[in-house]
């Protein structure tokens, strides 16, 4: 009878201890749960970019590897996603400039996505500054900057070429949705953090 009860007081021990063991394992990962929920509360760049459209507007926080730092004076970043062509540029805005040191790191920045917007009026206009001389230079000459085209999906190089593929890409846009513009997105930055 005495081994009984000892056999029966070890096995309760034995429960309890295994029953506070998985309790403390529960709350252990329920909070890297919620640790990696604050740590994912980042969008990819991604997922950014395939909703920008229900995005536009609102403030987001983004997460990529900046592959370049504008160089006038860091006032644009470029985040790119899972390949170089999930890429979006931020402004600094009221930030000023970014941190140079930004270029091939992990950057998270908490902004609001913009949408530019290029249809006949903006085309026309480029065109009447450029018949002006009136354009602003920016990147290694008058084709603009690299990394803004390449982010926008832009292959030519003139200013007079990227006027015809933007007008071939808005007829190409209209036959299949009907909308006679292209929309680009960007954030303007309110803060960043390098990682």
């Amino acid at each position: 009878m005495k081994t009984k009860k000892l056999t029966i007081a070890i096995a309760l021990m034995a429960m309890t201890f295994i029953g506070t063991s998985c309790g403390n394992k529960q709350q252990k990962s329920a909070s890297e749960a919620t640790t990696e929920q604050s740590a994912s509360s980042a969008l990819e760049i991604d997922s950014l970019l395939a909703n920008a459209e229900n995005l536009a507007g609102q403030e987001v926080t983004i997460e990529g590897v900046c592959t370049h730092t504008c160089k006038h004076g860091a006032k644009k970043i470029f985040l790119m996603g899972s390949d170089d062509t999930q890429v979006i540029r931020v402004e600094a805005g009221t930030l000023g400039a970014f941190d140079p040191k930004c270029v091939n790191s992990i950057v998270r920045v908490t902004g609001t996505l913009k949408e530019q917007r290029i249809d006949e009026a903006y085309l026309q206009n480029w065109e009447a500054q450029l018949k002006a001389q009136a354009a602003e230079k920016h990147g290694t000459g008058e084709a603009g900057c690299d990394s803004e085209k390449k982010a926008r999906g832009e292959t030519a190089n003139s200013p007079e070429a990227r006027i015809a593929d933007f007008r071939a890409k808005i007829a190409d846009r209209k036959a299949e949705t009907g909308k006679e513009y292209l929309s680009f997105y960007f954030m303007e930055a309110n803060s960043y953090e390098v990682e």
